[in-house]
């Protein structure tokens, strides 16, 4: 912003600085012309009381000599004859003595000014003064520079008083930016001690008044989310209690149960924590998938289905936390057992690509009619609360990744699910997302 500043600085004062003086160069010129040809003048006029008292051409040679203008100084005689350097033509002579003024005569290499003096007798005599190009232009170039150099002070000028005013703007604005780049990376305790001009005083007292608001609506979600969690308690012991009098053959149910206890304690936690920066994190997404299909192939069985789990024997690290990679893939598997038939086989793949980690679902159902619509939050068309799939997206945008819907090669849906597995523009991405400025699900897959 000082740059710009000070470039509109420059533009502004050099185009003042030429509105003066274009026409000051010109006037400077015009003085030293209108100078030069005063003193031929005053050359002419000192010649006048010698010709009133003789014309005696030796005389006259000797009374130019004196006027200073040696060879530039000429008389032509009444009769006919001349005294000095004669540089005017016979017939411009002859005009100039009829007339009752002086005249000039522009030459190749100056100008000739004529001065007719009367005589007695209706005698006229004519001074010639000669003027020098040089002599019209003399010290114009000197004025010039130094016009010129308070052009170049004047612009100086403006540009250091430009640049000191606008330190105050750009600093301002800096300190905002800054706040405004640090709450969106989730530092909600940011405030701005608002300086500078007065709109950017104003622009930094809306911005803390937005952290507040921020700060107190953050809370009363917290709150809202763990007061809902704890609620879940009472079904959840409800439910636990039918599980112990039904013996050893719910064994399996009761560690589901167990599980979804510990979601609850996790969510009820983290609601209660105070918001902090985002962090990095990773886990072992082979380890993640091989957990969760060891928990999901026994309703498998039940309901003979298929499945198979591929590339998942050796360790992959992506940039998420397994807790997260898990309620994920849960998500995208309870879709696969909720909206599709029994016995539909499905398929689940880790692909490890160059710089990117990529979890595909695949299953053998009816598809997805919309993709587009099914990735909208809370948009479902099967009674579901349609967030699965929005939260499963928000977790490959949080690593520079994204999800993808098309048909699988089992003939129903195939979801891939991307990860960015390098530190390149991890940060800014999450930061957008903070703020409301979410990727567009066209962008191509890593």
């Amino acid at each position: 912003m000082r740059r710009t500043l000070a470039l509109l600085a420059v533009a502004g004062a050099s185009m003042i600085a030429l509105a003066f003086l274009i026409p000051l160069g010109i006037i400077v010129r015009e003085i030293a012309h209108d100078r030069a040809m005063a003193e031929a003048e005053r050359q002419a006029s000192a010649l006048v009381p010698v010709l009133a008292i003789t014309v005696d051409p030796a005389r006259l040679t000797h009374a130019l000599a004196s006027t200073g203008a040696r060879d530039r100084i000429a008389v032509h005689l009444p009769g006919g004859g001349s005294a000095g350097t004669v540089r005017a033509p016979a017939q411009v002579v002859a005009a100039a003595g009829r007339l009752t003024r002086a005249v000039t005569a522009k030459t190749g290499t100056g100008y000739l000014l004529l001065r007719p003096v009367a005589l007695d007798g209706d005698r006229t005599a004519v001074i010639e003064i000669f003027v020098p190009a040089g002599s019209l232009t003399r010290d114009v170039a000197a004025s010039w520079a130094v016009l010129a150099g308070l052009a170049v002070v004047l612009v100086a000028g403006s540009v250091l008083v430009a640049d000191r005013l606008g330190v105050r703007v750009v600093r301002s604005a800096q300190r905002l930016g800054r706040a405004a780049a640090s709450l969106g990376a989730g530092d909600f305790s940011v405030r701005i001690e608002p300086t500078g001009p007065p709109e950017l005083v104003a622009a930094g007292e809306a911005f803390n008044a937005m952290a507040d608001r921020m700060v107190q609506l953050l809370a009363a979600e917290r709150e809202m989310a763990a007061d809902l969690s704890h609620r879940l308690r009472t079904p959840l012991t409800a439910l636990r209690l039918s599980l112990d009098h039904l013996g050893p053959q719910a064994e399996q149910s009761r560690q589901a149960l167990t599980r979804l206890e510990s979601e609850v304690d996790k969510i009820i936690t983290a609601a209660r924590q105070p918001s902090r920066a985002v962090e990095f994190v990773s886990c072992d997404a082979a380890h993640v998938l091989r957990e969760r299909l060891t928990f999901w192939s026994a309703l498998a069985e039940d309901q003979q289905r298929p499945w198979e789990l591929v590339g998942a024997s050796e360790p992959v690290r992506v940039p998420v936390a397994a807790t997260e990679l898990s309620a994920v893939v849960d998500a995208l598997l309870g879709n696969v057992f909720r909206h599709t038939p029994e016995g539909a086989a499905f398929a689940v793949t880790l692909h490890q690509g160059s710089g990117t980690v990529g979890v595909l679902i695949a299953d053998a159902g009816p598809g997805i009619p919309d993709p587009e619509a099914a990735l909208r939050r809370g948009a479902s068309g099967s009674g579901s609360t349609g967030l699965g799939l929005d939260i499963a997206r928000q977790l490959a945008e949080a690593s520079g990744g994204t999800l993808r819907i098309d048909v699988s090669a089992l003939g129903g849906a195939r979801v891939q699910l991307w990860f960015r597995t390098d530190q390149r523009d991890r940060a800014p991405r999450a930061a957008r997302r903070l703020v409301g400025n979410r990727w567009s699900r066209k962008n191509p897959a890593p």
